[in-house]
């Protein structure tokens, strides 16, 4: 430390003297000495020794030193690296203030429906904030409080201490929403395990995972799943309802051996969540209907779900019905599911590879590694026909609790299977389950999965194969095709549970009384948003026309009858003749002369009225039939991979040595042409000017001299590398 003072002490002085002028403003003085009061400022440079302000931890700006999503994308980086390492440094992730920070901004946009920036958060938010991630880590947090909290949402307002003792008793006994703090606590949490074991995954479970929907097991459905006859359905949701914690927390520790991180999701599955029973008697007691009025939502509270998103909600396929929610984990809840039910998808991988024996008869996967294509790589869903000596394959879909196992070989053996996984499935979850529970059935009479019918058509097509000659060569096939289609049936019930139409056989529209009171443009919008969304979720149907027809009347039927009843028409036909097919025309006139209604709309005096869409077959976009590759990933799994991948130094060297194969440039290699250029030219014009002012006069020793003589070349360049003030690239 001595040392180090004296050479500051040094390097000030010798800096210091340079910098004093020698000009003195006294007659007397010395001009070679400085003034008395440059000498004070001198000696003052050395009295005092300058240190570095320390961080406060109790200081919230100052734990800031990265952004949020920086800190999640180290995480995700990291994990993707190495996928199989267990996991035991996740609390140093739990410290980060910049998480909870993030989690803060995200759980403040679910209650307000608004973002809030990081630099609109209050200091007292910050400090509180800071005070909620001390006592998670110092082990005061409890979940599920109800009068004391180390945070309070933005737009609590209620003063805890000033309640009389019948509100404190009424809040501590019926059941209350989850407390603000304890769904940050959840975020921050599933910031730092979704990274873990989003990377260990199985690529066959595709619920309650980023990038993954409903759409993409269909698109697996339609490209693997054409050559099963068997199929085994399954369902398990009953574990989606909860299991023991014992299970959960053996499932977590699977990868994850940090002890923060699992005791806080064990309290949160042990700590009992307050419920209020509803007695019976109150069940049955009829409401008197009273007079509502229209209520004001407040500044900072969020808009509800439009009816158009509330229906489509109310549309999902049974397989998609039920989340997740155990005890005080909140959003933890499907993650955790995810967990638990990883372990019967790595069985079933297991099983895949156990069951799977090659057949050279057979047209597809008849070769020993099972993951050459099968078919026709453009028209997967085709299936040659082959003899009776199949390839005996399996493979496996889960979304939720819900699986889909595909079987090609005899029923013996599908049979086997479902003995295995009715023991495994007792074994590991504790879960009884029969046979009629695991139902097998055969492609001929439609497998229904997410309100889709998986059958099999027998086609007659007409081949091209082309010859080595490049000739064409045409041949008719036979063969059987895997046809995904959207279930009527199903789609039927869902209008029905939505009270969209009465019966069965032959479906009657009913009227939509919920937007009675909304204007026509308004209503028809929120129809038509439906339909937009309706018509997205069959878009990989066979009979995606079909069915969105099918839907739009439905649709169309029911605000006929609506606007029927509203501006008393009497029947839909005298509705469709007034405001058209579309119900684009305005249905209700203004008393006495009024102009006409385009002429009020060009003078803004009118609301404009979209039609309804759909409205005939021709209008519906074509199934989408798009390839879907074998290894698919999504996209931000593959930019993790890409940039993880460009991160090595081999790939670096071997796009380097691709480059140069080919006969191209790198950029790197480019530069250094560059620079190897501009050194000899500038030995060479310093050589000229030497020439021109007369230091040479021969005229062959300036050919000599300057470099032009092609044996000379050698010696210009040993003299370029013997130059030790080579020129940087960044000075050119």
């Amino acid at each position: 430390m001595q040392r180090t003072r004296f050479s500051i002490f040094t390097l000030r002085m010798l800096t210091y003297s340079n910098c004093i002028r020698t000009t003195s403003s006294f007659p007397y003085s010395n001009p070679q000495s400085p003034r008395p009061n440059e000498w004070f400022a001198f000696f003052r440079q050395f009295s005092f020794t300058r240190r570095a302000p320390e961080s406060d931890p109790n200081d919230p700006s100052t734990l800031i030193k990265e952004d949020g999503v920086a800190v999640c994308s180290q995480m995700w980086l990291e994990n993707f690296r190495e996928p199989d390492r267990l996991v035991t440094n996740l609390s140093s992730y739990l410290r980060r203030f910049e998480l909870w920070v993030l989690a803060y901004q995200k759980v403040c946009a679910d209650e307000t429906g608004a973002y809030m920036p990081r630099g609109s958060i209050e200091r007292s938010s910050l400090e509180d904030l800071l005070t909620l991630r001390n006592a998670v880590l110092d082990d005061r947090f409890r979940w599920g409080a109800r009068l004391d909290f180390f945070l309070k949402s933005p737009k609590d307002k209620t003063d805890y201490r000033s309640l009389s003792k019948r509100k404190i008793k009424a809040i501590l006994t019926t059941s209350q929403p989850a407390p603000f703090q304890d769904k940050i606590v959840q975020e921050v949490l599933f910031m730092v395990l979704e990274p873990v074991y989003e990377a260990r995954f199985s690529p066959k479970s595709f619920a309650f995972r980023p990038g993954r929907n409903a759409h993409t097991v269909l698109r697996v459905i339609r490209r693997s799943f054409a050559g099963y006859l068997w199929y085994i359905k399954g369902d398990f949701s009953t574990i989606l309802d909860g299991m023991k914690v014992g299970l959960v927390v053996n499932a977590l520790m699977r990868d994850v051996r940090d002890k923060k991180i699992v005791d806080l999701v064990k309290s949160a599955l042990v700590t009992p969540v307050i419920t209020t029973k509803v007695d019976d008697g109150e069940k049955l007691k009829k409401k008197k209907r009273k007079y509502q009025k229209k209520r004001v939502l407040a500044e900072d509270e969020p808009k509800p779900d439009p009816y158009w998103l509330e229906t489509f909600f109310g549309f999902a396929p049974e397989e998609a019905e039920k989340l997740p929610s155990w005890g005080h984990c909140g959003i933890l809840s499907p993650l955790l599911a995810n967990i638990c039910l990883d372990e019967l998808d790595r069985w079933m991988e297991s099983k895949i590879k156990e069951f799977y024996r090659p057949s050279k008869s057979d047209v597809i996967w008849n070769k020993p590694e099972g993951e050459a294509e099968q078919g026709n790589t453009s028209w997967p869903e085709f299936v040659p026909t082959s003899g009776p000596d199949k390839t005996r394959k399996v493979d496996y879909v889960r979304y939720g609790g819900h699986i889909l196992i595909g079987v090609r070989g005899p029923r013996a053996d599908v049979a086997t299977l479902r003995k295995q996984l009715i023991e495994f499935v007792d074994q590991k979850y504790m879960l009884k389950i029969d046979n009629e529970s695991l139902p097998i059935e055969h492609i001929t009479k439609g497998i229904m999965f997410l309100d889709h019918v998986l059958c099999r058509r027998v086609v007659y097509p007409t081949l091209r194969y082309t010859a080595t000659g490049g000739k064409i060569i045409s041949e008719k096939g036979v063969g059987t095709l895997l046809s995904v289609t959207a279930s009527l049936k199903q789609c039927i019930k869902q209008f029905r549970k939505l009270n969209f139409l009465k019966g069965d056989r032959d479906p009657d529209p009913q009227p939509c009384f919920r937007m009675f009171h909304a204007t026509q443009a308004h209503t028809n919008a929120q129809m038509n948003k439906f339909l937009s969304t309706i018509v997205e979720w069959y878009r990989y149907a066979d009979n995606r026309k079909k069915i969105v027809n099918f839907c739009s009347y439905i649709m169309r039927g029911s605000l006929a009858k609506l606007y029927a009843a509203k501006y008393k028409l009497r029947s839909r036909a005298k509705v469709y003749k007034i405001g058209a097919r579309n119900l684009s025309r305005p249905l209700k006139e203004k008393k006495g002369q009024s102009p006409e209604y385009h002429n009020l709309l060009r003078m803004g005096l009118a609301e404009s009225i979209d039609g309804l869409q759909y409205t005939r077959m021709s209008l519906v976009p074509e199934t989408d039939y798009t390839p879907f590759p074998s290894n698919w990933r999504p996209d931000h799994e593959k930019a993790l991979l890409e940039y993880i991948r460009l991160e090595d130094p081999k790939t670096v060297e071997e796009q380097r040595s691709c480059i140069r194969e080919q006969g191209l440039v790198s950029p790197q290699d480019y530069m250094s042409m560059v620079v190897w250029n501009y050194k000899r030219n500038a030995i060479v014009l310093d050589r000229l000017s030497l020439v021109n002012s007369g230091g040479i006069s021969s005229g062959k020793d300036q050919q000599l001299f300057l470099g032009s003589n092609h044996e000379d070349h050698d010696h210009v360049t040993k003299e370029m590398e013997e130059n030790d003030e080579g020129i940087h690239v960044a000075q050119i």
